[in-house]
């Protein structure tokens, strides 16, 4: 099995401008291919976020020749495709516009998956966050305010916050020094915990950098 996809900016679930093509070698029919598909991008491109703006592709096409003869189970065949989806997800971020930081939001504790993954997504397309994280600023305050404009259910005097492992927010106020959070190479981990179940959902996403609006604006169409 593998894998090739195009998409550098507008990279936001229903209508990116998101080309992906996977092939296997696989026997498997189309049914099985359907299936398996749309299990293994629920958890992967469905999760990319870059900027929150779409676009007219968003195609993710998988093709199956059964050349090999063999036929593995949907467990198998699902586990192997989400690997590959997941693996080219996080490429496709590493080439996001402009980006300094690539952001991965893992939301827990949420009454339910919906509520965990609107959160999360809440989160990503805050141009606010986005900024202060360019900035390599934890600023916790910009997570709860986007966390706020959700429907999830929580209560805001129990929801904790960590960036890069440090949890800058307990119960909604401050926690260890801010100064502990350290912003090394690309990849930055932020944590909330919403205390109100046990249902998890991550976004990934980037910052929100100058390089980003002199790409998009130094150039008409």
């Amino acid at each position: 099995m593998s894998g090739f996809a195009k998409g550098a900016g507008m990279l936001a679930p229903a209508l990116a401008t998101l080309l992906v093509v996977i092939t296997t070698d696989a026997a498997v029919d189309s049914e099985t291919c359907h299936v398996a598909l749309r299990a293994a991008t629920r958890l992967t491109f469905d999760r990319l976020d870059s900027d929150g703006c779409q676009s007219t592709n968003d195609t993710v096409a998988l093709l199956a020749s059964g050349a090999s003869g063999i036929t593995p189970s949907l467990d198998d065949f699902t586990s192997a495709l989400t690997r590959i989806c997941h693996s080219l997800t996080i490429q496709l971020l590493a080439d996001a516009e402009g980006s300094r930081h690539d952001i991965i939001i893992e939301v827990t504790g949420a009454a339910s998956e919906g509520d965990a993954l609107e959160v999360a997504r809440a989160v990503a397309r805050s141009s606010l966050f986005k900024c202060a994280v360019y900035g390599e600023d934890p600023n916790w305050g910009r997570v709860l305010a986007a966390v706020g404009t959700t429907g999830a259910t929580f209560d805001a005097t129990t929801v904790d916050v960590t960036f890069n492992g440090v949890q800058v927010c307990q119960g909604g106020q401050t926690g260890e020094p801010r100064e502990k959070v350290r912003f090394d190479g690309r990849a930055v981990r932020v944590g909330i915990e919403l205390h109100a179940g046990r249902a998890t959902a991550s976004v990934w996403t980037n910052d929100l950098t100058e390089a980003y609006v002199h790409e998009n604006a130094a150039y008409s169409t």
